[in-house]
């Protein structure tokens, strides 16, 4: 019997890992291979690898530097706004780091303490309450079995088997597909552009430059023909001067964006739910990982006094950050409303002059 079993290796599951495992018996299952193969492609996720300034300032926190193995070129400071529709381009001084999701999250499952049982390459297909606790059904390369844990946190993701099983919860979130594209293309662009056009999606498209390589990526409803919509950026980012080679990979995930703070939920009942899988992302910029960091810290900080009555103080210590949300509601009402976002783009307010020539098209 495990005091914790936490589904999902990802940074807001190992993080959790780490921090309760020297005082807890604890189960931590990802599906990826990431022990056994951390080099596979199965072993990625559909991630645009760009670690935004919340997520440094929790890293920070968390006492973490980054090692110099997880970075990739170029080094982002300059993030450019494109509104199709009105025909405007901004630039806007922001520094991100560029890095390999893949070999991030291998860093960070690096740190969890030895006492942790660690099983990649290891799904969960069910779950239900059992006498004592929750009943496990796991799946890995040599079968199914079943694990016994008196807690059940959900770390995973966007499609959490956890949160897709539990009953008595909010609604979820409004539900994206997010499709990205590896493509080879000549130069180094040295910025990452956000791409609002209302005609592709009400969320936002993107391009990253990688190690060599630029991400075309989208944020799509998977109601309305995301294969489409995803070709028809690409052909929009050619017309805008984009010379499209080789594609190297195509990945896709979902992606959620909690639009009401009613929508966000931490569990109850001896479940927790932290990172994506509670719906905890950012509605304005889609940006996950300081949140699963957040809540892993408090969900730490409320199993400290034990596992009895941990589920009401995790509830609470999520409340200030239920308020973070609303008000990136209210920043997003700004960004996504056509009329606001050209008023707040015409204004000038903290745009950057780039020297003329030196920034390419996309």
């Amino acid at each position: 019997m495990f005091d914790v079993a936490i589904i999902g290796a990802g940074p807001g599951g190992s993080t959790l890992a780490r921090l309760i495992g020297g005082r807890y018996r604890v189960l931590l299952v990802d599906k990826r291979p990431l022990l056994e193969r951390p080099d596979s492609r199965r072993s990625g996720k559909c991630c645009g690898g760009l670690l935004a300034p919340d997520a440094q300032g929790m890293l920070s926190r968390l006492g973490l530097g980054l090692p110099k193995s997880v970075l990739e070129e170029p080094q982002l400071f300059v993030v450019k706004a494109v509104d199709v529709q009105r025909g405007l381009e901004r630039y806007y001084q922001r520094h991100y780091i560029n890095m390999n999701r893949r070999k991030f999250d291998c860093w960070l499952l690096s740190m969890v303490p030895p006492g942790v049982e660690v099983r990649t390459g290891c799904r969960l297909q069910s779950w239900d309450r059992g006498h004592e606790g929750f009943r496990l059904v796991l799946a890995g390369d040599h079968g199914a079995f079943v694990e016994q844990a008196r807690v059940l946190v959900g770390a995973d993701g966007a499609f959490s088997k956890v949160r897709l099983q539990a009953s008595g919860g909010p609604d979820m979130p409004r539900r994206y597909v997010a499709i990205q594209e590896w493509i080879e293309t000549e130069g180094d662009p040295a910025c990452f552009s956000s791409i609002f056009d209302r005609t592709i999606t009400d969320f936002y498209c993107w391009t990253i430059p990688k190690d060599g390589r630029l991400i075309i990526g989208a944020a799509l409803d998977p109601k309305d023909d995301a294969s489409a919509k995803f070709a028809l950026l690409k052909q929009r980012l050619v017309r805008q001067g984009l010379e499209i080679g080789r594609i190297v990979r195509r990945e896709g995930a979902w992606l959620l964006r909690p639009v009401r703070t009613r929508q966000l939920w931490t569990g109850g009942d001896g479940l927790a739910l932290i990172g994506e899988a509670g719906g905890w992302i950012s509605p304005s910029s889609a940006e996950g990982l300081s949140y699963a960091f957040r809540t892993a810290v408090m969900l730490a900080d409320s199993l400290e006094d034990g596992l009895v009555g941990f589920e009401k103080r995790y509830r609470e210590r999520a409340g200030a950050l239920k308020r973070n949300v609303f008000l990136k509601n209210v920043k997003a009402r700004f960004i996504y409303d056509p009329t606001l976002r050209w008023g707040l783009m015409k204004s000038g307010l903290n745009v950057l002059a780039p020297v003329r020539g030196l920034y390419r098209s996309f």
